[in-house]
């Protein structure tokens, strides 16, 4: 008989069971995966795609085709092919444009000269001791394999402007660190579903007014309202998902949720985007599944754990009772009083645990060392992730299909966490995942420009997209129970700014073509070999207090693999309290709200 297993074993007439302690002893009474968590289960699925729009569809609103050139007006009537245009008319790049654009025209530069003396006089060839200068007229765009213009197009966000679009994706980071504080602030005082229906909404409105911009200011404030969305317009609906599901089905449920709704909507993304060909109507249509959270408050229940939090016990006991009603169990009210004595314990060591700060984590040596690493662990992890999602536009001219192959490698990272990850342990599938990442960034810059670039690159973002998963969890479960929240909440905090910059990796191509991946290589096997300073938490008691949290590992041999030797392992003590440790997680997801009571 398990601690998570109630028995009919009966002695003297009485049954035995096991005590119920926490939150996660009284779900097998209730169902730990019955009907009602395969139902929350399937409504996340629509939460997904919110998430994974409001993360990818800027990157299609600001997609530029790499092939542009000036527009001269003058020869517009002659009815030139492109080609003609750009081998007869604009000037021819040098050396160093070549090599780092690969295309054999300048994209920033016209003859200046009086183009209607020069019709005037039947010449059908530039001459190219003419003087050269920056357009005067707009730019024209190949949409070829682009086939409409985005807003980075369509107000010509090119050559020196080119920086725009990387500025209004890092406003959409800073309106998420915004907007997690505000919404953080809301779900712990007023309640997840509210903090859930407001963001939402607030990313709604401000996608739709997206739609209605008409210059660079307009659109980056929008975006920067939209990003105050970006992450709990999703996490606080998986939060509640992964509390209601026992801690045995948790890998499942946590890696299957991106493998398949997050890999299916990024997947999809791009061909919406091409098949819509209109950045003002993606906009609109990429924030239609945000209208589901208006159902929130009839199909979402609120989270039992918060219901504790606020002192509501017998709210928590309500919520209870309706998923055992639903998922057709039978509980006996001793187990509910049971329960009720424990939360009202649990809350009494939680204003205990409210002395601390997240500063306290930097009062001992070894444990502000262990934060200072997981913090730099989080933050290459997200700039390298980024970097992998804007450098794809470089690699290959057919972005669509690249990006959509790319975002598809989520389902085999969950696919993998969820065979090996409880077998391996979070070090060493954490050091590989990024070892993998950094070795196909680097044979990516050898392989022949084309499809084979890309196949690696794509590799390169499975290995990524499996250390995300890893990384998001590795901090919940080192940090000590006491100010567990408040750690988790700043290194994801402070990951923000690895997003904020992560698009601007690109813009190393236009010093060498090959540095964007050289330095996500290079920031790869960094972050594979930082793993590996860390200790490993697969069955381990987890630390309580500070002082655990500073001897947390001393014991553990370097070369120590989970799944070759356990002689030394201590056994779980602390994983049902814990909860959601095995839990896949994507980057950018933050659960600040409830990830150290799960």
């Amino acid at each position: 008989m398990t601690a998570t297993e109630p028995s009919k074993a009966e002695e003297g007439g009485e049954e035995r069971r096991p005590k119920i302690e926490t939150f996660d002893d009284i779900l097998p009474y209730v169902g730990e995966a019955g009907r009602y968590q395969w139902l929350l289960f399937v409504i996340l699925l629509p939460f997904t795609f919110v998430y994974a729009f409001l993360y990818f569809a800027q990157f299609f609103i600001t997609l530029v085709p790499e092939e542009h050139w000036c527009k001269i007006p003058e020869l517009d009537r002659l009815n030139l092919t492109d080609e003609q245009m750009t081998s007869l008319w604009i000037p021819r790049a040098d050396e160093d444009e070549v090599k780092m654009n690969n295309i054999p025209f300048s994209r920033c530069k016209m003859y200046i000269v009086d183009y209607a003396k020069v019709l005037d006089e039947n010449l059908t060839q530039a001459i190219t001791s003419w003087p050269k200068g920056p357009c005067q007229n707009g730019w024209k765009f190949n949409q070829t394999m682009i086939p409409y213009l985005s807003i980075g197009a369509e107000f010509e966000w090119v050559c020196e402007n080119t920086y725009l679009g990387s500025a209004a994706q890092s406003a959409f980071f800073v309106g998420s660190i915004v907007g997690g504080l505000i919404f953080g602030y809301i779900a712990d005082h007023y309640g997840r579903i509210p903090a859930l229906v407001s963001c939402n909404a607030v990313g709604f409105f401000a996608s739709i007014a997206t739609a209605l911009c008409n210059n660079f200011v307009s659109f980056a404030i929008c975006r920067l309202i939209v990003g105050t969305s970006f992450d709990n317009c999703f996490n606080i609906l998986f939060i509640i998902v992964i509390e209601y599901v026992g801690p045995k089905y948790r890998t499942l449920v946590a890696n299957m949720s991106f493998g398949i709704y997050f890999a299916a909507a990024a997947g999809l993304l791009p061909w919406i985007a091409y098949w819509i060909a209109d950045w003002r109507i993606l906009s609109v249509v990429t924030a239609v599944p945000l209208v589901t959270a208006f159902l929130g408050p009839w199909i979402v229940p609120e989270s039992a754990r918060w219901y504790i939090t606020v002192g509501k016990v017998d709210k928590s006991i309500e919520m209870l009772k309706k998923f055992e009603k639903v998922n057709r169990k039978t509980v006996k009210q001793e187990v509910y009083d049971e329960y009720e004595k424990s939360c009202i314990s649990m809350m009494q060591n939680d204003k205990k645990h409210n002395k601390y700060t997240v500063f306290d984590l930097f009062k001992l040596p070894r444990l502000g060392r262990i934060t200072v690493m997981l913090i730099i662990y989080w933050l290459l992890i997200i700039l390298v992730f980024d970097g992998h999602v804007w450098n794809m536009k470089l690699l290959h001219p057919d972005v669509f299909t690249s990006f959509s192959l790319a975002s598809m490698t989520e389902l085999p990272a969950a696919i993998l966490l969820a065979l090996f990850l409880d077998k391996w342990g979070r070090r060493w599938m954490g050091f590989f995942s990024m070892l993998i990442c950094g070795i196909f960034s680097f044979v990516a810059i050898v392989m022949p420009e084309g499809p084979a670039t890309v196949a690696m690159a794509i590799l390169a973002r499975l290995g990524v997209n499996i250390a995300a998963n890893i990384g998001f969890q590795y901090a919940a479960e080192m940090l000590p129970t006491v100010v567990r929240a408040q750690g988790v909440s700043l290194i994801h905090i402070i990951g923000y700014f690895a997003h904020i910059i992560g698009p601007y990796v690109i813009y190393l191509a236009d010093v060498a073509e090959e540095l964007p991946l050289i330095c996500l290589g290079v920031l790869s096997i960094i972050d594979a070999l930082l793993t590996l300073g860390l200790p490993e938490t697969l069955d381990q008691d987890l630390p309580e207090s500070l002082e655990e949290g500073n001897d947390f590992g001393k014991e553990q041999s370097f070369w120590w693999i989970p799944c070759i030797s356990t002689s030394h392992v201590k056994k779980k003590k602390y994983r049902r309290k814990l909860g959601a440790t095995n839990a896949g997680f994507n980057p950018g997801s933050l659960s600040r709200i409830d990830s150290t009571r799960l």
